[in-house]
């Protein structure tokens, strides 16, 4: 019977992913946004076959040079070639994004499960602590987590994700707390499953969809807060190249390089806004009420 049950809904799930997938493809702007993020992935992994020079490169006689044929988007005030320090610093801002948001959604959904499906005392603990979290500032919190570790791309990701951790508890708690006392669930106990194996075997596969529509959204923020620890001296340090390290050194140019700050501003804001239309798009695609 647990196999029956647990086949059952292993093609229940297919059948919803696949469904969803098909209404994603409609949505223009989804695909736009997912074409996007593919290509700075492909970047970011090849980004010693496709840059044109390494990230750390120097060239005196080509400092602060505007674009040109030679260096496309131009040069830093070390002579660095722009274009390359841009690719290899998608790595970083993507390595962030991605584990700093696994990193969230593994605590924050376990987290979030257990408060839900025990509830009563266990339920208020976890959840107040969730509140003190939530009410702390997120920049600051992040911030504070920064210094306490000290700067670094291991540290970043783990500010990063901590931050994070609430949002996903919440969702999760709430997604539980809607199909706890469904049947199959109750079929679950009665064949004497355990209540770890409930958790993660029959409670959490049905929870999944928010919450990848909400880790695709916070991957986005989760490159802005690295931007902004870098902008502020918190993140990934020289020479290694992250675009909010990028935005910092580009300051005391913005009079007369603006380009310095302009291609990596550029480069944020193209990523944020792919990743949060990706987002939208899959929001759309699971939501049963817009169904046709």
């Amino acid at each position: 019977m647990d196999k029956v049950v647990a086949k059952s809904g292993f093609a229940r799930g297919n059948s919803l992913w696949r469904y969803t997938f098909i209404r994603l493809r409609r949505n223009y702007l989804a695909m736009i946004g997912l074409a996007v993020i593919l290509v700075l992935i492909l970047a970011a992994v090849f980004a010693e076959r496709i840059a044109p020079y390494g990230y750390a490169t120097q060239d005196y006689a080509m400092i602060r040079k505007p674009p040109s044929a030679r260096h496309l988007l131009g040069t830093d005030e070390f002579g660095r070639d722009v274009l390359s320090r841009l690719i290899y610093g998608s790595r970083v801002s993507l390595q962030v994004g991605f584990i700093a948001v696994s990193i969230a959604l593994a605590a924050g959904g376990t987290i979030g499960a257990v408060a839900g499906y025990f509830g009563g005392a266990v339920d208020n603990l976890l959840m107040r602590i969730m509140d003190v979290q939530l009410a702390i500032p997120t920049i600051l919190l992040a911030i504070v987590i920064s210094s306490v570790l000290g700067p670094g791309l291991f540290n970043l990701m783990i500010a990063v994700g901590i931050t994070a951790i609430p949002r996903f508890a919440r969702l999760m708690r709430a997604s539980v707390l809607s199909v706890k006392n469904t049947e199959f669930i109750e079929a679950a106990r009665a064949m004497g499953a355990s209540h770890t194996r409930v958790i993660l075997l029959y409670i959490m596969p049905n929870c999944m969809a928010p919450l990848i529509v909400q880790a695709t959204i916070n991957v986005a923020n989760a490159i802005l807060f690295a931007a902004t620890l870098s902008f502020l001296g918190l993140g990934v340090q020289p020479p290694y190249p992250e675009w909010g390290g990028m935005l910092s050194a580009a300051r005391p140019y913005l009079r007369g390089n603006a380009y310095l700050s302009v291609f990596p501003g550029l480069a944020i804001m193209i990523t944020i806004v792919a990743l949060n239309c990706v987002g939208d798009g899959l929001r759309d695609a699971l939501d049963p009420k817009q169904k046709r």
